[in-house]
């Protein structure tokens, strides 16, 4: 392996056969060099290191029906997959802006592209939060033909533990998808009140036991164990949750399930509050028609409730206003064999819209 310097480096060593440490997996981190490795990885139906598995590419295509010469925006760039086909439908005609909030991502993904032959003639990357996807039209100088939007985290940032996006390995409790601004998960929980937290994880994540956690956490505080990793704030789930008559008395096995999917929860409720989802996809969906041409086409992905009902209510009552002329009446699922294939898939729906 060589560093950035090409200086000769030392590949990571890791104990047994495989590597289990997100930083001993060097060939998951090098799809071009290690394709076989890719490929058995993939296979397994996981998502290898430092990668993402775009979700439901060829229905995505199929409504948006990009030509040759069209301008579209990718408002959730990530690993690029998604903008990578949209980019060969272009045929070298047109052009596509991709925007994302992670500085870390966006500039792998912007050289990545750039190496695979789509330069800053085809694709122009933008740092900015796809809430502001005016000010985008406005540097364009003109409105989009397609519009996509995939509200889901990239799986490069969940498994990396330094970002501290998952409960399973010990990291940091940050959570910002730009880790440049604003507070850290961490630092959000310093000082919350039982009832803020309990609001919290019930708004954004329809968490059953959010009371007796809320407690947990805020007691917990008070007594001077403050949550500065991913791991103490699941040990503050699963003590929690132990105290909760139902869930004692359970199992194992369903107790260890009912922490798993609580942490899922409190971990999707805390990332939507630190970086303001919500607000965030509110003001792209009140932007949204007017930055389309008409005709224009724009298609979301949700992962949870809350984000879907928010796009499903925005597309109604732009429809209902003559905006747009269509909107999707039933969500799109990923099909069973894409759900066997990458298990992330699984709680996606799609919903389209068109501009009249």
């Amino acid at each position: 392996m060589e560093n950035q310097t090409g200086e000769h480096k030392r590949r990571v060593r890791y104990s047994g056969t495989h590597p289990k440490k997100y930083s001993e997996k060097y060939k998951e981190h090098n799809p071009d060099k290690y394709g076989d490795t890719i490929s058995k990885v993939i296979s397994k139906g996981s998502t290898p290191a430092g990668m993402h598995i775009s979700i439901m590419v060829q229905e995505i295509l199929d409504f948006l029906q990009i030509k040759p010469g069209q301008w579209g925006l990718d408002a959730t760039l990530g690993y690029g997959g998604h903008t990578k086909e949209m980019l060969k439908c272009l045929q070298g005609e047109g052009h596509i802006y991709g925007l994302d909030v992670d500085p870390i991502e966006s500039a792998k993904t912007k050289e990545r592209l750039a190496s695979q032959g789509f330069g800053e003639e085809l694709l122009t990357v933008k740092l900015i939060n796809f809430a502001e996807i005016d000010k985008v039209a406005e540097e364009a100088g003109r409105k989009f033909d397609f519009v996509l939007a995939d509200l889901g985290v990239s799986s490069m940032q969940i498994d990396n533990p330094e970002r501290g996006f998952t409960y399973k390995v010990e990291g940091p409790l940050d959570l910002r998808l730009d880790p440049t601004k604003g507070i850290s998960a961490a630092k959000r929980l310093e000082g919350i009140s039982k009832e803020e937290l309990q609001y919290m994880l019930i708004e954004n994540s329809d968490e059953p036991y959010a009371s007796e956690i809320a407690e947990k956490i805020v007691t917990n505080a008070k007594r001077g164990r403050k949550i500065e990793t991913t791991t103490q704030l699941k040990e503050a789930i699963e003590e929690a949750l132990l105290g909760v008559r139902e869930v004692a008395k359970s199992s194992e096995k369903d107790r260890k399930e009912a922490v798993k999917k609580s942490c899922q929860r409190v971990f999707q409720a805390l990332r939507i509050d630190v970086n303001n989802e919500y607000e965030v996809l509110h003001s792209f969906l009140e932007k949204l028609p007017h930055i389309l041409n008409p005709g224009g086409r724009v298609a979301i992905l949700t992962f949870h409730s809350g984000e879907d009902r928010l796009v499903k209510k925005s597309f109604k009552q732009w429809k209902k206003e003559g905006i747009y002329s269509e909107v999707a009446e039933d969500v799109v699922r990923p099909s069973a064999e894409e759900c066997n294939r990458n298990p992330r898939a699984r709680s996606t729906k799609m919903r389209w819209a068109v501009k009249a």
